[in-house]
């Protein structure tokens, strides 16, 4: 149902096919327009408010006169349309209107603007079809002073036109679905390309977000992968087929290559590492295919009148029983390694596709394999939970890594190869340590499974794209830490310094304030045995005490808490504490953060302390009594020497 107003009128239009005009003064309806055979879509106005069309999915569009309510012409547009817009009645050649009349463009089911001359009936303009599902329109409007015109299709997308000549200015992608697969472009990794469930391909630059969507596949692409350089790209998808694409420098992406062979879903790619002259798919058909590339792919905007370049396989392998999930090229572009459902992952000889082992091992199916970029090492990812390391001489296990709760989708080396980063259906990804096997980070920002993992060619970033339609950019933020750490170092031990000199000049405020912003108990503790060790300890420790701050006081007692649970050091807590009892009033101390806790913590300690030196009194006391009333004999005098 829509509505719209004109003067002191509303028109409404709904499923019943009927179009009705209200007074918008006493809310009566003044007529209804019965025109339409089925549910009319939209209605809009001329700018002098004397004509209004309407538009329906009964493939026709009405100019109607509003003084008379009559319909002056029904055209014929042969699509059900979702969209209709009166153009401004002014000559624009570009899209075919030549006289000063009534014109109008319709967006509908073929996916298409087409203008209409609404005297003659006839098309004078249509826009060229892009293939491939999903580019039904279902909503277009005219923005007349900013001369764009938009347009919605129906996979969520918005496309803004320039308005007079219908050329693509920008396009802004909408509900991406499950996002599959993720991977940086560019030779600085300037744009990221995502494959949604969906046939379309978005290619975003990062650092303005503008969006371009590539048209091409009929079904769900299922996987992408980039050549070195990063100006070329390949896609694979349940359309059976595989497409390369190109970029130039201006982020302009145009399909240069396809090619088809498979029986079923391709499910996987790679490409070649050393140069762009080969790449590798596998299917849900078990086999691999080695495609080769033309010297000369043609450049983006010159795509030959026959479309791209159609590819041919020149090798083909049947190399599992069961699914093929993932194949990878090594950095020498010599082997091959695959991996799939029958939960074994084997290593073949390139070009000629010959099979130089098998690395079993894994409990359930393969999702992904990787090459190392330094070592003679394979990784696979599996359903069972686990990353394992395998030896490419004897196809060995070397290391296993453990601690995702369910199937790790992918893997990929970082760091020069000394690093893991996983991803699984937890929704987690994990940083290993190889040396050690050690997890030493766990990412925890997905809701859902991460199919998409991609690492920067600096390796200082790392891209995931997940099941619940988020794509997220990670940075490398180790030699910041490390940085960080370093600074935080060099400043303790400058300030350390700096207490030991306040501390030998017996400046015991600055000194203890020092301390207490370390946030380091021990040394609070040990300026506190400082002043204490002063001739004038009771004063000086009285005066440094309440001179602190308010916080200062609130960290103190808190660090009391401390010390007072070992008998070492219980005095010093009992001489802190009986400054802020004799000099603070209780409503000052009841309002000290946490003070309540502090309390109660301090309570059975002090009882123990005090407890322990009641009995070394009475022990002293019977002991000086021994001494006072023991009768002993007097010494023997010494005979005077002669």
């Amino acid at each position: 149902m829509g509505h719209t107003t004109f003067g002191a009128h509303r028109v409404s239009c709904t499923a019943d096919t009927a179009i009705r005009v209200w007074s918008l003064q006493d809310r009566s309806c003044l007529a209804v327009l019965t025109a339409h055979y089925s549910a009319v879509t939209s209605l809009t106005f001329s700018a002098d408010g004397h004509t209004m069309l309407s538009s329906g999915r009964d493939k026709i569009c009405i100019v109607w006169d509003l003084h008379s309510l009559q319909a002056m012409r029904t055209v014929p547009v042969f699509e059900s349309v979702e969209a209709a817009v009166l153009l401004p009645e002014e000559p624009v050649p570009e899209l075919g209107v030549k006289s000063p009349g009534l014109h109008f463009l319709t967006a509908g089911d073929q996916g298409m603007l087409r203008v209409w001359e609404a005297a003659s009936g006839q098309c004078v303009h249509t826009q060229q079809q892009l293939p491939g599902p999903g580019r039904e329109l279902t909503h277009c409007t005219l923005a007349q002073a900013a001369g764009l015109l938009l347009s919605v299709t129906a996979d969520h997308n918005l496309l803004l036109y320039e308005a007079r000549s219908l050329q693509l200015q920008k396009q802004f992608a909408g509900y991406s679905e499950e996002v599959l697969d993720v991977r940086f472009l560019g030779p600085e990794d300037s744009h990221i390309v995502v494959a949604s469930n969906s046939p379309c391909l978005k290619v975003f630059e990062l650092q303005t977000s503008a969006c371009q969507i590539l048209h091409g596949h009929t079904d769900i692409v299922l996987a992408l992968d980039v050549f070195r350089k990063g100006w070329l790209f390949a896609s694979c998808g349940k359309d059976q087929s595989i497409r390369v694409w190109k970029m130039n420098k201006a982020g302009e992406v145009t399909c240069v290559a396809q090619g088809s062979g498979h029986t079923h879903s391709v499910g996987t790619i790679c490409c070649s590492r050393l140069k762009e002259t080969f790449l590798v798919t596998g299917s849900q058909d078990c086999t691999v295919k080695l495609w080769s590339l033309p010297e000369a792919l043609p450049s983006p905007g010159s795509v030959p009148v026959g479309g791209p370049v159609l590819l041919q396989a020149q090798a083909t392998q049947r190399c599992h029983d069961k699914d093929i999930n993932s194949v990878a090229v090594a950095p020498n572009d010599k082997l091959l390694a695959t991996g799939s459902q029958d939960r074994t992952a084997k290593l073949w000889a390139l070009p000629q596709c010959q099979l130089l082992g098998v690395f079993s091992g894994h409990r359930r199916g393969l999702w992904c394999v990787q090459f190392s970029p330094m070592d003679q090492v394979l990784a696979t990812a599996s359903a069972d939970g686990t990353v394992k390391l395998w030896a490419l001489q004897d196809f060995s296990c070397l290391k296993t890594f453990e601690g995702h709760d369910a199937s790790v989708l992918k893997v990929a080396f970082v760091s020069r190869g000394t690093q893991l980063l996983s991803s699984g259906s937890d929704g987690l990804v994990k940083l290993w340590t190889i040396k050690n096997n050690e997890c030493v980070r766990t990412l925890d920002a997905h809701e859902d499974k991460i199919w998409g993992l991609h690492c920067s060619r600096l390796d200082d970033r790392a891209l995931t794209g997940a099941s619940d339609s988020c794509i997220i950019l990670w940075k490398d933020v180790t030699e910041v830490e490390q940085a960080e750490e370093q600074a935080k170092r060099e400043e303790q031990v400058v300030k350390q310094q700096e207490l030991d000199n306040l501390l030998h000049e017996k400046r015991y405020l600055r000194a203890l304030g020092l301390a207490i912003s370390l946030d380091r108990p021990h040394t609070v503790l040990t300026v506190i045995q400082a002043i204490r060790k002063d001739p004038e300890s009771c004063e000086k420790l009285e005066a440094t005490v309440l001179r602190l701050r308010r916080d200062q006081k609130e960290a103190l007692l808190r660090f009391c808490v401390t010390w007072n649970t070992n008998s070492r050091h219980c005095h010093e807590a009992q001489a802190v504490l009986g400054v802020l009892l004799r000099h603070e009033a209780p409503e000052e101390l009841l309002a000290y953060e946490g003070v309540q806790a502090s309390l109660e913590a301090l309570l059975p300690y002090t009882e123990r302390h005090f407890q322990r030196l009641s009995r070394t009194l009475q022990a002293a006391t019977f002991l000086d009594f021994l001494w006072h009333n023991m009768k002993l004999p007097p010494l023997p005098v010494a005979p005077s020497a002669l």
